[in-house]
């Protein structure tokens, strides 16, 4: 009777365990899929079967195109991955391809900002988990003067402030942190 408490306990424990993983799993795979390509995003262009229509490093330029052969210029600003290989997909099918099988992936994320009172402001590449003490620290860290509760976040396309701002709140390319000056 004890030892089937045990394995009880157990499955119980490892199912539990394989919920928090699948969680966790998803509510990244959500976060992903929704990102949105924009500006200096470096991405990587697929076409499977047909290596000399693939691009092994793209980045998105100011107007938010990329450079594709064949189909030339491609608006992806905007778009999610997902969306976009479904868009190269279409501009291939039919007058260059029959099936053509797109994968599109981020290889480097454009760069956040920090400025205010910190001790080196400016642009930083952006790395998955990302968040304003992780940020506030790769600019060197807070002046003497810098405020560790008055930080303000601008998500990049937002013209929504986010105000105070606490430590581990998420950062995302693109957006702006600006600590202000601590009065005290």
């Amino acid at each position: 009777m004890k030892s089937l408490n045990s394995f009880m306990q157990l499955i119980y424990k490892f199912l539990l365990f394989s919920f928090l993983l699948t969680w966790i799993s998803n509510s990244y795979a959500n976060e992903e899929s929704q990102y949105r390509l924009s500006s200096d995003d470096v991405i990587s262009v697929i076409v499977f079967d047909e290596p000399e229509l693939s691009l092994k490093e793209s980045r998105v330029s100011s107007s938010g195109t990329i450079s594709m052969p064949l189909i030339g210029q491609v608006s992806v600003k905007g778009l999610t991955v997902n969306e976009a290989e479904s868009l190269v997909t279409k501009k291939y099918l039919g007058d260059f391809l029959k099936n053509p099988d797109v994968s599109i992936s981020v290889i480097e994320y454009r760069q956040f900002y920090v400025n205010g009172e910190v001790d080196e402001p400016g642009g930083y590449s952006y790395r998955e988990g990302m968040t304003v003490e992780r940020a506030i620290t790769l600019a060197g860290g807070f002046t003497e003067r810098g405020s560790r509760t008055n930080i303000i976040l601008v998500r990049e396309g937002n013209t929504q402030r986010i105000e105070e701002v606490k430590l581990n709140e998420k950062v995302f390319p693109g957006d702006v942190i600006t600590v202000k000056e601590s009065f005290f």
